[in-house]
């Protein structure tokens, strides 16, 4: 990983192959090792950033809230630094919330993106709740937080299938201080409804849904794109598609990716 001076923190990121460049954003609890299999992969055909969000990864805190406009632009910074102007975007779960700011911020840079297990909407009055109860649990006992919350991240059928990954993930988890945590939560918790860029925008859109995803329900999501151009690819499992369906979802990108 390189690091940027950003704001008077590390901001860590990757830049490898080359091509049309992708942009890859990791999600809650994740850092950039998330992508290791798609960045091998990608790297044949595509130019591959990943960048470890705020708080997350090799990336320091900037504050005690990071909302997605912050992190979209620490984002930004790096494109910057590497002189891309115009990228597709692939953010995982809050990854996606990420991009989805970008692209408010910076809608001229985007060629296209894919919504991994993400969603256009702001919270619910119950997902602000579970996002406070959140905050609360792992302030009280961290370490338990971590590892409860990565293996509800996949299907009830697929956590003993799994058991290798959800222990690596966790020891990525772990790595992410208190301080990161609590402020990611805090700005997912007040993030805005950017469904309308689902409905304009002049770039195509991806959206993959998990049908037994504990943390973004199938049924209260899919239907955000609804009279829109956005493609939706529905896998069978959890909300950790990249694992659980991982080679599905890489030709279904590769293929995605030809269109932008």
């Amino acid at each position: 990983m390189k690091l940027l001076n950003y704001k008077n923190i590390n901001l860590a990121y990757s830049d490898t192959g080359k091509g049309t460049a992708i942009v890859m954003l990791h999600g809650f609890l994740e850092n950039s090792t998330m992508w290791d299999f798609f960045v091998d992969q990608y790297t044949k055909k595509y130019r591959v950033i990943t960048i470890d969000l705020l708080g997350h990864g090799e990336t320091e805190c900037l504050g005690y809230v990071h909302t997605m406009e912050d992190m979209a632009d620490a984002v930004h910074a790096v494109l910057h630094e590497l002189r891309i102007r115009k990228a597709i975007f692939m953010g995982h779960s809050m990854g996606g919330y990420v991009a989805l700011a970008f692209a408010e911020l910076y809608a001229d840079m985007i060629k296209g993106m894919v919504l991994q297990n993400s969603t256009a909407r702001a919270d619910s009055d119950d997902r602000k709740a579970n996002r406070d109860r959140a905050i609360k649990a792992v302030k009280q006992n961290y370490t338990a937080f971590v590892r409860m919350s990565i293996a509800n991240l996949f299907s009830e059928e697929n956590r003993e299938r799994f058991a290798a990954d959800i222990e690596a993930l966790r020891e990525q988890a772990v790595k992410t201080p208190l301080q990161g945590i609590v402020a990611a939560l805090e700005g997912m918790k007040i993030r805005k409804d950017r469904e309308v860029i689902l409905h304009f925008a002049p770039y195509p859109i991806l959206l993959v849904l998990g049908k037994h995803d504990q943390s973004l329900v199938y049924d209260e999501h899919v239907d955000q794109i609804e009279g829109t151009e956005v493609k939706l690819i529905t896998h069978p499992y959890g909300h950790m598609s990249h694992i659980e369906c991982r080679e599905d979802l890489l030709k279904q990108t590769l293929e995605f990716f030809k269109g932008c």
